[in-house]
């Protein structure tokens, strides 16, 4: 099968579709769509075709791009124009989460699958609201049961709307603590001259302590309380 017969079937599939599309289901749609029988796509053409969608909206011409994201692959707006789509769309993307919320989705990003006692162990909190926000919010779900644990508690992960949100396929994409730590310590050296040398290395002081407080959070062992939910 011809790659540019593939092309525009894959477009208007990946346009369509309100979800990310895998190779996988681009291969079995575009096989059923056009009724091959001998000749039918396989991966290899699928992932040749992508990667010649993705260098055609990758020029500054259009205002979206192919990205892969969610376990599939999708067309979302360049980051340039989201100041522009949020115009458009409100306060739908404006709202964000407490610091509670974010460091609960953290722990559960880097520890899953996880109870709430164990993210509770880590935080030193309860930690029903903000679990429960992030539920409402679908970026975590429900992944289980822990069956060894006394009471056999829920457990929790990061939901395919999280990968979405944050672009990622896994999270096994999710930045390395050390990396981040490292990256946020390069910009506190940074001192603006326009604040006093005090008040500078005060700020710097803050945001080392910051970051080494979150990596600690993440890193911090989970006690073997996990009788509740």
């Amino acid at each position: 099968m011809e790659i540019s017969q593939i092309i525009p079937h894959i477009e208007a599939l990946i346009f369509a579709s309100d979800k990310a599309l895998s190779n996988e289901e681009i291969i079995e749609l575009i096989n059923n769509a056009l009724g091959f029988i001998e000749d039918r796509a396989d991966l290899e053409q699928i992932e040749t075709a992508i990667q010649g969608i993705k260098e055609k909206y990758d020029s500054e011409f259009y205002a979206f791009e192919l990205k892969q994201s969610g376990g599939g692959w999708q067309f979302l707006t360049k980051p340039m124009y989201h100041k522009t789509i949020a115009l458009l769309n409100g306060d739908k993307f404006l709202k964000k989460l407490s610091a509670a919320g974010l460091e609960t989705l953290a722990i559960i990003a880097y520890k899953q699958p996880i109870t709430k006692s164990e993210i509770e162990s880590i935080r030193g909190v309860n930690c029903d609201y903000a679990v429960q926000k992030l539920l409402e919010k679908d970026l975590i779900i429900i992944s289980g049961r822990n069956e060894d644990a006394v009471g056999k508690p829920l457990i929790y992960a990061t939901s395919k709307s999280f990968m979405d949100y944050f672009g990622i396929n896994s999270a096994g994409d999710l930045p390395k603590i050390s990396e981040v730590l490292m990256e946020e310590l390069v910009k506190a050296t940074i001192i603006n001259p326009s604040e006093s040398e005090a008040e500078s290395e005060e700020q710097i002081i803050d945001e080392i302590f910051i970051e080494e407080t979150t990596v600690e959070i993440l890193e911090a062992p989970i006690s073997d309380d996990t009788d509740g939910e």
